[in-house]
């Protein structure tokens, strides 16, 4: 997985491209923890359209994400939710713990 990060007038999106699993929470991590301390930010949106295969790992650390976000008052919503991805979303009931845009 590869994260790039895009910061523009208090929003930041973090894009995501690969397999989002266990093995990358190290990227994923380092992806969002600056902006979590960030005043200027105030909505971080991840988006998963590039994403093709997201595990129970992946779901932890979204759950993360949005527990550290919230604590600094900041929003979280998830964007290009799509095919098997979506799927997993939908059966974690995801839809009621994020705004899915």
């Amino acid at each position: 997985m590869h994260a790039n990060v895009l910061t523009e007038a208090g929003k930041t999106v973090i894009k995501l491209t690969g397999r989002f699993d266990f093995n990358t929470h190290r990227e994923f991590r380092g992806a969002y923890e600056p902006l979590v301390s960030d005043p200027a930010i105030r909505t971080v949106v991840v988006d998963l359209s590039g994403v093709d295969y997201l595990d129970s790992s992946a779901l932890g650390m979204l759950l993360m994400l949005r527990d550290k976000l919230g604590g600094a008052n900041k929003e979280v919503a998830l964007a290009g939710v799509r095919g098997n991805v979506k799927q997993v979303l939908d059966i974690a009931n995801f839809s009621k713990l994020f705004p899915i845009l």
